[in-house]
């Protein structure tokens, strides 16, 4: 292997940039070029068709069969005139990655005879072959059939590959039964549940509100390594992360490489995607350095969660793909190299009325800034509340890694508001026993005049927080850089839909009694910041203090993903969804299930290749490497040359040998810990023992690994090096 390293490391310094043809169109020209967008409906679809189509997303009905027919035929001629000849339904199933099957415009008509057919009927559903996507038991394997259904409210766009183009429909994919089998139909409804808690507490300040839109901006860090230097290592290839690599001499700590110049090719291949994404309508904006060498990240503005979602998942796969054109890899996996920065997710949530009102901005009049106190409060509330169903929403093998190193938040869920608003939320804890009368103006009394209308600049971030206020919106900074935000956002949307109902319920209660509007909702928002003072914290999330202090609190910090999926399975998580009709109780179970063998399939994966490399390759080098001192010393001694200083390659070869027990010790019990894990027949406990005892033998066939790299020559070992891995582009 060490062949195949030194090949890899020649073929990347013959590395040119990729020539990118940028497009003479400006960005603003060029973007939507690709999606079935409201332009392109009104210059391919009669008026009336298109009034019924919004009417129809806007009110959440279902669309017409003629609609949709009307909306098929717009489509065929608008993604053929590009040159699409394919379309399929696209869409994300719980495997993580987004699934497509394509079908050919091409049909024979009654006579026989070629046409380009696409009607309503494979618009609106398609039928792929269920069998092979997870399910979590909700039905047997030879049951094949599940559903497709299109979602209009995220348009259609043609996905462009070398020699062919493919018009993509967003849909979302159930089982035969009807059970959601996708990442898409939780979020929808739990944006539906939001939608509906949150007009009906606007209507409060306002009675003009009738839409509340959700917005969400994910920024995506994401690491680059070359094409030849990644496939010379079968780690990286089959789990996406280094199992094994000892750190440089020169990682992070320099703190260089955080906003520095960016690499030539890497610049060439974040121009291309750009492109490529601003085509599909992506709204991409930003794009710099990361802290860790050779990781880097681009950033979009907020829009539509489901939109942004959807879009999401589409740069994840355009990133890949232009990556390999520029002799790239590009690693999502949250902690792909040890000792320098994981990967995450930012997720900048929000919310907006249709009165153009961002609920989480405080505004000039003290009434404003009694709605936005509303939200702000509600929302800390329900992170208190759910805290727990929170952290098993971003949970998964990946992002294990990096919760809780010093580069993420840690598995505590907590809340961070900056001192301003700290001191705003106290003094409102403070005057709880300040009566409020009709007469008052409690705007005055309690402070809420002197909340500034604008927060941006009021208040340092702090990156160790998991759920932060950063102005005008809340930050769930928790999610891993490869994950679905679907999964964690179904969650946000619908605890804090839980909480608005709780205090509707509780305003109008008293209300009831007589009590002023504006009295009666600060005296709820008074016994909420009371209530969930405990998950606010303004420290330093990465300290041990905190951890300690946090338990003192009665918050949960559950490091391992098996153990924190159970939130999901829990009574009040159970009700929760049922209420808002997100998931039955069979589909959240189902999920369970899903999410616990995707962990104990990812640990089993790693804990193989990590037995492979460890026995085939570094076992056999470091027995090679010491023959050959053991020849040497052998040498010395017959020419009579052995001298008081042979003792360090004495030292070497014995060090070498205790190096090779542990590794070959450690491997041995870990497959037989693989073996007992794989008996269990119950999948959480199953799950459990691959967390504590398989994986608890990587880190000391690690550092057994990562001593011998050391020992061995460089000539002789035969993985790619962290050195040549995160500084050779």
């Amino acid at each position: 292997m060490s062949i195949l390293r030194f090949k890899a490391l020649e073929l990347v310094d013959q590395r040119e940039p990729v020539a990118v043809t940028s497009s003479p169109e400006s960005r603003s020209a060029a973007f939507g070029k690709n999606v079935f967008n409201l332009e392109a409906m009104r210059a391919t679809m009669p008026g009336s068709y298109l009034k019924k189509l919004e009417a129809s997303i806007k009110e959440g009905t279902p669309v017409e069969r003629s609609v949709a027919d009307a909306v098929a035929s717009a489509m065929k001629t608008w993604a053929t005139a590009k040159g699409a000849t394919h379309y399929t339904h696209w869409f994300q199933p719980l495997t993580g990655a987004t699934a497509e099957k394509h079908d050919s415009f091409f049909d024979l008509n009654s006579d026989g005879q070629p046409v380009e057919n696409f009607k309503g009927s494979a618009l609106v559903q398609q039928e792929p072959d269920a069998s092979s996507f997870p399910n979590g038991g909700i039905r047997n394997t030879f049951e094949a059939r599940g559903y497709t259904a299109w979602d209009p409210t995220s348009p259609a766009f043609i996905l462009e590959a070398p020699g062919t183009k493919t018009l993509c429909i967003p849909t979302i994919f159930v089982a035969y039964t009807g059970e959601a089998l996708d990442y898409k139909a939780p979020l929808l409804k739990s944006l539906a549940a939001l939608e509906k808690a949150a007009v009906d507490v606007c209507q409060y300040f306002d009675k003009d509100v009738q839409r509340v839109n959700t917005t969400l901006g994910i920024e995506q860090e994401y690491f680059l390594v070359d094409k030849a230097l990644y496939d010379a290592r079968p780690d990286l290839v089959m789990t996406q992360r280094t199992l094994f690599g000892h750190a440089p001499a020169k990682g992070q700590q320099l703190e260089d490489h955080y906003f520095g110049s960016i690499p030539s090719r890497v610049h060439a291949f974040m121009v291309e995607f750009e492109e490529e994404g601003t085509k599909l309508g992506i709204p991409l904006r930003t794009r710099h350095n990361e802290v860790a060498p050779n990781q880097f990240e681009c950033a979009p503005t907020f829009e539509d969660a489901n939109l942004a979602v959807d879009h999401n998942q589409l740069l994840m796969d355009v990133m890949d793909r232009v990556a390999e054109r520029h002799h790239f890899k590009v690693l999502l996996h949250e902690k792909p190299f040890a000792g320098v920065n994981g990967s995450g997710k930012h997720n900048n949530w929000a919310m907006s009325t249709d009165t153009g009102v961002n609920l989480f901005a405080p505004g000039k009049r003290p009434k404003e800034n009694l709605q936005f106190l509303t939200f702000f409060i509600t929302t800390i509330k329900a992170v208190h509340t759910y805290g727990e169903l929170l952290r098993a929403s971003i949970a998964s093998a990946s992002n294990d890694h990096r919760l809780g190193a010093n580069e993420a938040p840690p598995a505590i869920m907590s809340v961070f508001v900056g001192s301003m608003l700290d001191n705003v939320l106290n003094e409102l804890e403070r005057t709880a026993k300040l009566p409020l009368d009709k007469g008052d103006n409690i705007y005055l009394k309690l402070g809420i005049d002197k909340i500034p209308a604008i927060l941006l600049d009021n208040t340092d971030r702090n990156r160790t927080s998991p759920f932060a206020f950063t102005g005008n919106k809340f930050e769930l900074r928790a999610v891993g850089s490869s994950a679905n935000c679907s999964s964690a956002m179904t969650v946000l949307n619908a605890i804090v839909a839980e909480q608005l109902i709780d205090f509707k319920q509780a305003v109008d209660a008293q209300l009831a009694q007589g009590k002023k509007k504006e009295v009666a909702i600060v005296d709820v928002l008074r016994e909420y910041v009371i209530s969930s003072k405990d998950v606010r914290f303004e420290g330093n999330g990465y300290s041990q203090e905190w951890k300690e202090e946090a338990a003192r609190r009665g918050l949960a910090n559950v490091a391992t993903t098996p153990q924190a999926l159970d939130a999901l399975i829990a009574p009040e998580a159970e009700t929760l969804f049922a209420k808002h009709g997100i998931f039955s109780p069979v589909e959240l179970h189902a999920r369970h299930e899903i999410l616990l063998e995707e962990y104990l399939k990812k640990i089993q994966i790693e804990s193989r290749v990590m037995g492979d490399l460890a026995i085939n390759h570094i076992i056999p080098t470091a027995v090679a490497y010491q023959t050959k001192l053991i020849n040497n010393l052998c040498g010395l001694r017959e020419l009579g040359l052995e001298d008081e200083h042979s003792q360090v390659t004495v030292d070497t070869i014995k060090a070498i040998s205790r190096y090779i027990a542990t590794i070959k010790t450690e491997s041995d019990t870990m497959l037989n810990s693989r073996k007992a894990a794989n008996k269990i027949e119950d999948t959480r406990e199953r799950a459990i023992a691959y967390c504590e005892t398989v994986k608890g033998h990587f880190d000391p066939i690690r550092r057994a690994v990562d001593k011998l790299e050391l020992m061995v020559a460089d000539e002789d070992w035969p993985l790619v090096k962290y050195r040549e891995l995160l500084f050779r582009h």
